[in-house]
């Protein structure tokens, strides 16, 4: 991809992070309700959302993922991220990822943002699976997927090492094959 592809649905543009939206990303992250299940520490400093910002924009510049900012159509703030990483282009399979600001949680907009985001996978970047890894006491993530129609597959024991424990994770899928697009 030579050009960061814009999404939209009803309520949401998904577009690329910019460096402008490092004081969006770090006002989530640093929130333990938001890094409890993800892979990181809540932030402490502005400038860990910068150097997450470049992270993703550098994978999407090597053509290794891609992350798109979501923003309700109303205002341009970024509200969470949801992406690809983890992308095998030989196997046409993808990991996908996502987190959203507490005050958006439970109003559809996630599962709204993910149905587009698979959508593009599967008819843009040839993917043919594309998974998802969730600690299973995770229950909210969980059902955003299942309403997508992600499958779980089962649980993976002492999957990740993580704040000092092992932690499982269950594993999700959805096929091209078995999307229907909303």
């Amino acid at each position: 991809m030579l050009q960061f592809p814009i999404l939209e649905t009803e309520r949401l543009i998904l577009r690329q992070i910019k460096q402008e939206d490092s004081r969006e990303i770090y006002n989530y992250f640093s929130l333990e309700e938001v890094t409890k299940y993800y892979d990181l520490v809540s932030f402490t400093n502005i400038n860990q959302a910068e150097e997450l910002i470049n992270r993703w924009n550098q994978r999407f510049e090597r053509n290794q993922g891609i992350r798109w900012g979501i923003t309700l159509k109303s205002e341009n703030r970024v509200i969470g991220t949801c992406g690809f990483h983890s992308w095998m282009k030989n196997h046409h399979r993808s990991e996908i990822g996502y987190e959203l600001t507490p005050q958006y949680w439970r109003k559809g907009i996630m599962t709204e943002a993910i149905l587009k985001v698979v959508e593009f996978g599967f008819n843009n970047l040839e993917l043919n699976r594309i998974e998802a890894f969730v600690e299973p006491e995770n229950v909210n993530s969980r059902k955003v997927l299942e309403r997508i129609e992600f499958r779980e597959e089962g649980i993976l024991r002492e999957h990740f090492y993580w704040r000092n424990r092992f932690v499982d994770t269950a594993i999700y899928s959805i096929l091209k094959k078995d999307f229907k697009e909303k």
